[in-house]
């Protein structure tokens, strides 16, 4: 497969979102499809989730029993339809952070959204719970996604996959972001996260979906346990 990418070099009075903005315009960059590295891929993706899930399965329990202590009538798990590899939409799974009605309440607080692009982020959202906000911040609600994984749906590394109504006001070179399968973390998730603005999101995936490799994989799962820890930009 082959992706034009074209980005311009950034203003020198422009504050760059990470130490390694692009000083050169990539005109031409081939994805990594070689059947080798996808295979090995799908064989760290699934030993990964495995492990992970047999691994944190008592944390598991501990939030979901939080979870239900702070709101009982609520479910333990949240799914939401997202769009993964060449707009193919499936089921994301996250433990609930936010109260029931939080869907309903979306569109009264659209005027305070925070984020460039058709991404919706409040730092301080009234809608996510205390113990969601934990979860957030560490990124433990994130971790059921092990099970899209497990699945074939998403991957270990790749593009976070967005919301149906996100990706209906996408340009087309943003619709590149779905070229490959969706992932639990990428650069975007090592780099700033919900601090960097939509245009800088875009290219990150894109130059994870130029270089991806072997070792790029294993180095951003590294990087990504990190976050477990707290990070100040996930909210």
């Amino acid at each position: 497969m082959v992706i034009l990418l074209s980005i311009s070099t950034p203003e020198k009075t422009k504050e760059p979102v990470m130490n390694e903005m692009p000083q050169l315009t990539f005109e031409e960059v081939t994805t990594n499809e070689n059947y080798a590295y996808l295979a090995t891929k799908r064989l760290i993706d699934l030993m990964g989730a495995l492990v992970g899930i047999i691994c944190l399965s008592p944390l598991f329990l501990l939030v979901a029993i939080f979870i239900k202590a702070e709101d009982s009538t609520g479910p333990v798990f949240f799914k939401q339809k997202r769009v993964g590899k060449d707009g193919e939409t499936f089921y994301m799974y996250k433990f609930r952070s936010m109260v029931c009605n939080a869907e309903e309440l979306k569109k009264a607080l659209l005027r305070q959204n925070e984020v460039s692009g058709p991404v919706f982020k409040i730092k301080h959202d009234p809608r996510v719970t205390k113990v969601g906000s934990f979860i957030r911040k560490t990124s433990i609600d994130e971790l059921p996604q092990l099970l899209n994984v497990l699945r074939g749906e998403m991957s270990l590394v790749g593009p976070r996959p967005p919301l149906p109504d996100e990706v209906e006001k996408y340009t087309p070179y943003e619709m590149k972001r779905l070229s490959v399968t969706p992932g639990l973390t990428c650069y975007w998730q090592v780099n700033g996260r919900s601090n960097i603005g939509f245009e800088e999101w875009v290219y990150l995936d894109l130059k994870y979906i130029c270089e991806r490799n072997t070792f790029i994989d294993i180095k951003l799962i590294l990087k990504t346990v990190l976050v477990l820890f707290g990070s100040k930009d996930a909210y």
